[in-house]
C-alpha cells in the first residue's frame, strides 16, 4: 500500500548534488528561526543522500569486518540569512578534493535563489573498528571522482 511513497532523493546537476529540506517546527529555536546546529543535520543529510546517489549503501560499509564510514573531522560554516519555518531548502553537495583517507566538500544552504548558509567540509574514511582513518576503498573513490 505504502511502497510507493519514498523519501526526498536529489538530483543531480552536473558536479552539484542538490537535495530538498522542509523546515518544521523541531528546527526552530524560541526565536521562530532554524537553530543553528540544524542547519549541520541538514547537510549531513544531503551528503548521505549525495553518497547513496552513487549507488553506495553506507550501511554495508558499517556491516562489514572493518566497519568504515565517512566521518566529519571539520567544518566551516558562513550562517547568511536565517531560515524559518516551512522554508522549502536546498542543500548542495560538492566534492572539492577526494584522495587517501579523505575529502572535502563544499555545501551551500538556499531557500530559492537566497543563499543561507555555505559550509567548507572536511570528511575522514575511518575505520570504527580500528580507531583510525584509512584509504577510501578504490571503487568508491571512483565513483566520487567521476563526479568531481
Amino acid at each position: 500500500m505504502f511502497e510507493e511513497i519514498l523519501p526526498p532523493q536529489g538530483k543531480k546537476f552536473g558536479r552539484v548534488f542538490a537535495f530538498p529540506v522542509r523546515v518544521y517546527y523541531e528546527d526552530t529555536d524560541a526565536g521562530g528561526i532554524v537553530y543553528y546546529a540544524n542547519y549541520l543535520k541538514f547537510a549531513e543529510r544531503a551528503r548521505t543522500e549525495y553518497v547513496r546517489s552513487l549507488g553506495v549503501c553506507q550501511q554495508e560499509g558499517l556491516e562489514s569486518e572493518d566497519k568504515c564510514g565517512f566521518t566529519v573531522r571539520h567544518v566551516d560554516i558562513d550562517y547568511k540569512l536565517p531560515a524559518v519555518l516551512d522554508d522549502a531548502l536546498v542543500v548542495t553537495c560538492e566534492v572539492v578534493e577526494a584522495k587517501g583517507a579523505g575529502a572535502e566538500m563544499h555545501q551551500d544552504i538556499y531557500r530559492g535563489d537566497k543563499l543561507l548558509a555555505s559550509l567548507n567540509v572536511k570528511l575522514a574514511y575511518l575505520s570504527l573498528a580500528r580507531k583510525r582513518p584509512v584509504r577510501i576503498p578504490e571503487e568508491l573513490l571512483n565513483k566520487i571522482n567521476s563526479c568531481a
